[in-house]
């Protein structure tokens, strides 16, 4: 599922709409919290699934921040929704936090998940995880960026197992060759969407991706997309 941004009314709308049960596994491509209303209301209900997931951009801002306040240091300034949930996120939480990997391999679906993307023709181990957590664009000598109106990096990417993503609302539902980014925006007011795929199913071509997502309507605009 895309980004969910502390979104946990509609992540139990896209649960119920799929009929999620005890025989399924749940995927986030990260940024489960922060700008969203309830953080902390979408690890429990991540948790209570049995669901599994990469770290986000925002979950790594969360846990720089409280290494920062730990270690006695400023740190990175921090907006009102996070900061909220560095006081409040129970000890549990943050065991959620800093178990997240920066990317999961589902070797059953040929499939690789990460929260922004990578970029094409680097194997994962020298992959830099500021990459794998920012990355939206590629620049014109291929340099990767968190610039838009570049080069989609999932434009490049056509070779090696399919890549799930997340972390680019702007420009939403991305169905490239070998790339699927999910995050639609529901934090902004638009969709929250998942990529459901049977037992040992690959990611369909682009034509027919569609068949196989479901999405459910955001409550309302929490933030502004910026």
């Amino acid at each position: 599922m895309g980004d969910v941004h502390g979104c946990r009314d509609e992540l139990s709308e896209l649960l119920a709409k799929m009929s999620f049960g005890s025989g399924d596994a749940l995927f986030s491509v990260g940024d489960l919290v922060a700008r969203g209303p309830d953080g902390a209301g979408v690890l429990e209900l991540v948790a209570s699934v049995g669901g599994r997931a990469v770290q986000g951009n925002h979950e790594r801002r969360l846990l720089e921040a409280r290494a920062a306040r730990d270690g006695g240091e400023p740190g990175r300034r921090l907006g009102a929704s996070h900061t909220h949930l560095l006081e409040t996120l129970a000890p549990h939480h943050w065991q959620m936090l800093e178990a997240l990997p920066l990317w999961l391999d589902l070797s059953e679906h040929e499939l690789r998940i990460v929260h922004a993307g990578l970029v094409p023709g680097m194997a994962m181990e020298l992959q830099d995880p500021w990459v794998l957590t920012h990355i939206r664009t590629l620049d014109a000598d291929g340099a990767p960026s968190d610039k838009r109106g570049a080069t989609l990096w999932g434009e490049r990417y056509l070779e090696g197992p399919h890549v799930v993503f997340g972390h680019n609302a702007v420009d939403g539902l991305q169905l490239h060759a070998r790339a699927t980014g999910l995050d639609t925006g529901c934090v902004y007011g638009n969709r929250l969407t998942a990529l459901v795929l049977a037992a040992g199913a690959r990611v369909p071509p682009e034509g027919e991706r569609p068949d196989v997502m479901v999405s459910v309507r955001a409550r309302r605009q929490y933030v502004d997309l910026r």
